[in-house]
């Protein structure tokens, strides 16, 4: 994947703040292993956070081309894909901060960030949100809009571009609820998830609803983003409402997909998420 500039997103394009706090927050999808993304946050100071590391090259790598100095790790979860560059991070960089869940299976945690809490990311406010499902442990990061800059959310593996999480440690019931919480975001949030799956998450999307002229839009779109080798993330939240079927499972269309898939009339949204959740754990 080629090389990302510093506004590779097209988050944010706005002038450097001038003043003694930092106003900008740029955010940046490195890639990693075979389709994981590393979020870089950093402000206009040259202060940067890694978020979800599981490998510590493409992080030093990034930081170094880009002249940024690392002060601390965000994690979502304790998967070995979101955690694996922790330890060498902090022997390259010393004695950071590591921010994530607690209770965790991941023992490299030395800040908890515990759900309905706020940390201060880079001078703002990042709320905590709990999303188990994917895992127990799995929260997410939630950064307000400030200064004309559009809200952030940091998902890690339960909301993904045109699809979300596995359901490995918890229940669908639990992975819905999750999933709602996110739903209840503002329309403008960019939505950054630590995979590039959305090309297959979109074939997936188009059998539960081939008639949504909106998802065939995007899946033309993301292709020809793909094509450039480029990230389709971030996501925005009203994008993913229009087009991601575990957030549409109220809609009268994945509903009846639902229904028709399953041979069964099906109680309500959590139960049509449910169905979809297994149809495209087989899904080919």
């Amino acid at each position: 994947m080629r090389g990302l500039a510093n506004d590779a997103t097209g988050l944010y394009h706005a002038p450097p703040g001038t003043g003694a706090v930092p106003s900008m927050l740029h955010i940046h999808p490195v890639p990693a292993f075979s389709d994981n993304y590393i979020w870089v946050l950093h402000d206009e100071a040259g202060n940067a956070l890694a978020v979800d590391p599981g490998d510590a090259e493409p992080v030093i790598a990034f930081l170094q081309t880009h002249r940024l100095r690392l002060t601390g790790i965000l994690i979502t979860h304790h998967h070995l894909d979101h955690t694996g560059g922790v330890a060498a991070l902090r022997g390259h960089f010393g004695d950071i901060e590591v921010h994530g869940p607690a209770p965790s299976p991941f023992a490299g945690i030395s800040q908890a960030a515990c759900p309905g809490t706020e940390l201060r990311v880079l001078g703002r406010s990042a709320k905590v949100i709990p999303v188990p499902g994917h895992t127990l442990d799995h929260i997410a990061y939630f950064i307000a809009a400030e200064e004309g800059q559009p809200p952030v959310l940091l998902c890690g593996d339960t909301l993904f571009a045109g699809g979300c999480g596995r359901v490995f440690e918890g229940d669908p019931g639990m992975m819905y609820a999750s999933l709602q919480r996110l739903a209840a975001l503002p329309d403008d949030t960019r939505v950054c998830c630590a995979h590039e799956y959305t090309l297959s998450n979109l074939r997936f999307a188009r059998a539960v609803e081939p008639s949504n002229e909106d998802l065939l839009q995007r899946q033309a779109r993301d292709s020809a983003t793909r094509d450039l080798d480029l990230p389709t993330v971030p996501s925005t939240l009203s994008l993913e409402r229009g087009t991601n079927p575990f957030l549409r499972c109220a809609e009268a269309a994945v509903r009846a997909a639902a229904t028709q898939h399953a041979g069964r009339e099906l109680a309500g949204a959590a139960d049509v998420f449910a169905v979809i959740r297994s149809w495209k754990d087989g899904y080919r």
